[in-house]
C-alpha cells in the first residue's frame, strides 16, 4: 500500500486510504481484549479506550492487530508466556527489541503501515533500532495516557513508522491536552511534514553517553551517521557528555522502586503465572527504600545540569540507540549473563541507551534507522532535542533521513515473506478482535 502524506491542515486519514494501524497489547480499547502479554491477564476485557487509541479510531484507522509485548511491558526483549518468542524479521534468531517489539516487527515486514507504542526505559526506541524502523519518544506529556503511569515521567506513549513523515503523521493525530490526563500539555503541537533544512546547524555526537559499552557495528555505523549531516551543511563534533555509570544505574533503581513495585502487588496471588523476567523485577522492588527512589532523582537533576547546557550550545545530540544491534530473541535477562567486547553490562538495559533519556524525559527523542550490522540486524540512531522541543527532533530526522535514505527504497528487505509461512504467529504475535491467533 502507497501512503501519501497529507498537508498540515488535512486530517491524516481520508476516505480514499486504508490504513492500517497496528495497537500494542498493552493499551486499551473498550469491549476488546488486553493481555499485557502475560496470563494474569489474559481475559481481560477493556472498560475503556486509552486516549491514544481513541484519536486513532476516531480518524477512521482500521486496527487491524494487537502487537506482542513482553510482559506487563517490562523488559527489552519480546517474549511471554502468552503470545510465545516474536522474533525479529532481519535475522529470526535475534530479538525485535522490547517492549513495543511486536509493532516494530510489523512494520519491517510490512504487515502494518503505522503502529502504536509506549516507553518507559526505551520501549518504543529499542524495537525501532532492533527493526530498522523510526519511533519517537515524544516530550513527557506530549501524548495523553492512563492512569496512573500518565503520572510516571518516565513514561511516554509514541508512534512507530517505516518513515519519518509517517511517524509524524500519527504523533499529529496522538498529541494534545486530554481530560483524563492532567500531566498533558497545553496547547496541542501540531508537527510539520515539510522542514527549511538543518543548514548552519551544530549538532552534538556521543558515542557512548559517558559509560556504555559499545558494539563495533553500533560505532562504525554512528560514526557513519555523521555524514549526512555534514553533507546538508551542518556542524558535527564529538563531545564528552560528563556522564558516568551512575545514570544508568539510577534509572534501573527508578523503574525497580515504581514500575517493580506495581508488579509486586501481583506476587502473592499470582507470582506462579509471571514469567521469570516479571516475577524478577517485582521481587527486586521489595528491597527497594524510599531513600533509593530519591536519589535516583537526585542523580537524575545531576545529569541534567551536565545535559542541558550541551544542548544549549547545541542544536541537537545524537547517539546511538542501542549498544548492541540485539541480543537474541529467547534471551531472558532475569537469568542470562551478557557481555559487548567481553565486559559484563546489566542484562536488562547494559545493551540499550535509550534509559537516560527516559530520565530527561521532557527531551524527545526519535530513533532513525543507522544501516546494519553483520548479522543483518538494523541499528539506530537517537536524534536528541532540547527540552520541549519536539520539532527540533523531528526536523532533524527528517533531514538525515532524507540524505541517508531508506532501506526498502534500496530494495533491501527483511526475511519476513517465508517467515509468514511458519512463523508469523511467532513472529507478529498479535491477535485480531474477537479471536486469538
Amino acid at each position: 500500500m502507497q501512503l501519501r502524506p497529507v498537508g498540515p491542515s488535512q486530517s491524516l486519514w481520508d476516505i480514499s486510504t486504508a490504513w492500517p494501524v497496528a495497537i500494542k497489547d498493552e493499551s486499551y480499547i473498550a469491549g476488546k481484549p488486553t493481555s499485557g502479554g502475560s496470563l494474569i491477564t489474559k481475559d481481560t476485557i477493556a472498560e475503556t479506550t486509552t486516549p491514544i487509541n481513541e484519536r486513532v479510531l476516531a480518524e477512521g484507522a482500521i486496527v487491524h492487530a494487537r502487537t506482542a509485548t513482553p510482559e506487563f511491558s517490562c523488559t527489552g526483549v519480546t517474549w511471554s508466556r502468552t503470545w510465545g518468542v516474536t522474533r525479529n524479521p532481519w535475522n529470526l534468531d535475534k530479538t525485535p527489541g522490547g517492549s513495543s517489539g511486536g509493532t516494530a516487527a510489523s512494520l519491517a515486514l510490512g504487515t502494518c503501515s503505522l503502529g502504536t507504542g509506549s516507553d518507559i526505559g526505551g520501549s518504543i526506541r529499542i524495537p525501532a533500532s532492533c527493526c530498522g524502523v523510526v519511533g519517537f519518544k515524544p516530550s513527557y506529556g506530549r501524548n495523553p495516557d492512563d492512569t496512573p503511569f500518565n503520572l510516571d515521567f518516565y513514561c511516554h506513549t509514541g508512534p512507530l513508522a517505516r518513515s519519518v513523515a509517517y511517524a509524524i503523521l500519527l504523533q499529529n493525530i496522538m498529541c494534545g491536552p486530554h481530560p483524563h490526563d492532567i500531566a498533558s500539555l497545553r496547547p496541542k503541537l501540531t508537527l510539520p511534514t515539510e522542514y527549511e533544512g538543518i543548514k548552519g546547524w551544530r549538532i552534538a555526537l556521543s558515542m557512548d553517553l559517558g559509560s556504555f559499552e559499545l558494539d563495533e557495528d553500533v560505532r562504525r555505523n554512528t560514526l557513519a551517521a555523521a555524514d549526512p549531516f555534514r553533507s546538508l551543511g551542518a556542524t558535527v563534533d564529538e563531545v564528552e557528555i560528563g556522564w558516568g555509570p551512575e545514570v544508568l544505574e539510577a534509572g534501573i533503581t527508578y523503574l525497580t522502586h515504581l514500575f517493580g513495585g506495581a508488579l509486586s502487588m501481583e506476587l502473592e496471588e499470582h507470582g506462579d503465572q509471571m514469567t521469570t523476567y516479571c516475577r524478577r523485577f517485582a521481587e527486586d522492588s521489595q528491597s527497594s527504600t524510599a531513600q533509593d527512589f530519591v536519589h535516583s532523582l537526585e542523580v537524575a537533576g545531576e545529569a541534567y545540569i551536565k545535559l542541558g547546557p550541551l544542548l544549549d550550545r547545541y542544536d541537537c545530540l545524537i547517539c546511538p540507540t542501542n549498544a548492541l544491534p540485539a541480543v537474541a530473541a529467547d534471551f531472558d535477562p532475569s537469568q542470562d549473563l551478557l557481555e559487548i567486547n567481553g565486559t559484563r553490562v546489566n542484562a536488562a538495559l547494559g545493551w540499550v541507551m535509550t534509559t537516560p533519556f527516559n530520565m530527561m524525559s521532557r527531551c524527545p527523542v526519535v530513533s532513525v534507522p543507522s544501516g546494519f550490522a553483520s548479522n543483518g540486524v538494523p541499528t539506530g540512531l537517537q536524534i536528541v532535542a532540547p527540552t520541549y522541543r519536539d520539532e527540533i527532533a523531528m526536523e532533524a530526522a527528517m533531514a538525515f533521513e532524507s540524505a541517508a535514505g531508506r532501506w526498502y527504497q534500496n530494495g533491501q528487505k527483511p526475511a519476513g515473506p517465508f517467515v509468514c509461512t511458519g512463523y508469523c504467529s511467532q513472529m507478529i504475535s498479535s491477535h485480531v478482535f474477537g479471536s486469538r491467533s
